[in-house]
């Protein structure tokens, strides 16, 4: 049986390139970074390499990168932190009604503590106004945090013009661009963010392993406490393994990037346009043009759609119906209810994440099967006799 992967956006494979690179600090190079002979100094070496290497891909300065475990944890870090390191100077926080849940989580927990949480709306293609943020801000505004794109509909947010009013203003901006780092370019100047929150598992790097950019200047309170790793910032033995690894992965983003924005989103093109004319009455989720290269989000009306997920992954095919982090959950997403679909719309929606190694003739076979997978589920549903 085939086996086609198309959901890149939950996770990404390790790239080969990376693993031989990681491999030597598994036994040969094990050292402890902190660690003042050779062993922790070797590992401090490959740690510094690649902080210089992020920092260049983001133009950053190699201190303004802090190493964590992750991109939830980035977001915790950023959210957090800045809440707590500035709450005397206010106490309200703006974001946008789409977060992923790494940010609006952390953002219901300072809720809780007094802070208030303002949630912008998105339009049908989920993008952010900015004259919403405009109005959104008060005197007391401590914070701002809009992701760069969406990592259901793939939507890219207009992040350097709500990063001008947002700097406009002195207030801090943070960005989640989990979903967009290795795969588009990215400056933080141009974006004009403080925070910028990124995981290596989505560009071809290892799990476990991600940064918080940190502007020189911004404040933040300390997330992890015990030792005085990352410059007092961040507690905790480094992974000098998954750092590397990030390191490697971000190199390989940079040669590699050009070239796969251009093929992925041929291929993105390609069903976006052939989807809705071998099956009827389908939805496209988020902006036709200013998304990922490689994200393409249908909703399928009359039908449900982790039977849909079910069907085709017997036929060899993995997709999502949205993001990784809820797929257990029963209840449509936020993300699609916020851009004005109904529940039973919502339900029948299919995320198609394309990477590094999807091949077009995996789309012409997803296109021969899809149909046939829809078909027969809309024969069993009431919905569909109800038309």
């Amino acid at each position: 049986m085939k086996k086609i992967y198309f959901d890149y956006a939950a996770t990404t494979p390790c790239d080969p390139q990376v693993l031989a690179a990681m491999e030597p600090y598994f036994f040969n190079k094990f050292g402890n970074a902190s660690s003042l002979h050779i062993y922790g100094q070797e590992a401090k070496g490959a740690i510094e390499e690649s902080r210089e290497k992020l920092a260049a891909f983001i133009g950053a300065k190699p201190e303004e990168i802090v190493f964590t475990s992750g991109g939830t944890e980035s977001d915790n870090y950023a959210i957090l932190g800045s809440a707590h390191a500035l709450e005397k100077k206010g106490n309200h926080i703006i974001t946008s009604v789409i977060e992923h849940h790494a940010v609006s989580e952390p953002l219901k927990f300072l809720a809780k503590q007094g802070f208030s949480v303002t949630y912008l709306p998105v339009n049908k293609f989920g993008l952010v106004a900015v004259d919403d943020l405009k109005k959104a801000i008060t005197p007391k505004t401590i914070l701002v945090s809009i992701m760069h794109a969406n990592n259901e509909i793939g939507t890219l947010q207009p992040i350097a013009e709500l990063g001008k009013v947002v700097k406009e203003k002195g207030i801090c901006f943070h960005s989640d661009a989990v979903q967009t780092l290795g795969h588009l370019p990215l400056k933080v100047d141009e974006l004009q963010v403080d925070l910028l929150s990124l995981s290596a598992h989505k560009f071809y790097g290892p799990k476990g392993v991600g940064a918080l950019y940190i502007r020189r200047g911004t404040r933040l309170e300390t997330f992890l406490r015990g030792g005085d790793q990352e410059k007092g910032r961040r507690a905790s033995t480094l992974n000098t393994t998954g750092i590397v690894g990030l390191g490697a992965a971000i190199a390989l983003c940079e040669k590699n990037m050009a070239k796969e924005i251009k093929f992925q989103t041929a291929l993105r093109d390609k069903l976006i346009k052939e989807i809705p004319l071998v099956i009827p009455e389908v939805v496209l989720n988020g902006h036709a043009t200013l998304r990922l290269p490689n994200n393409v989000n249908f909703s399928i009306k009359y039908i449900e759609g982790e039977s849909m997920l079910l069907s085709l992954d017997m036929l060899g095919i993995a997709c999502s119906t949205g993001s990784a982090c809820t797929s257990s959950s029963l209840e449509p997403s936020h993300v699609l209810l916020a851009i004005g679909l109904n529940h039973e719309t919502a339900h029948g929606s299919l995320r198609i994440t394309l990477g590094r190694w999807t091949k077009e003739s995996e789309i012409d076979y997803l296109l021969e099967k899809l149909p046939l997978v829809v078909g027969k589920l809309r024969a069993m549903s009431p919905l569909y006799e109800k038309k």
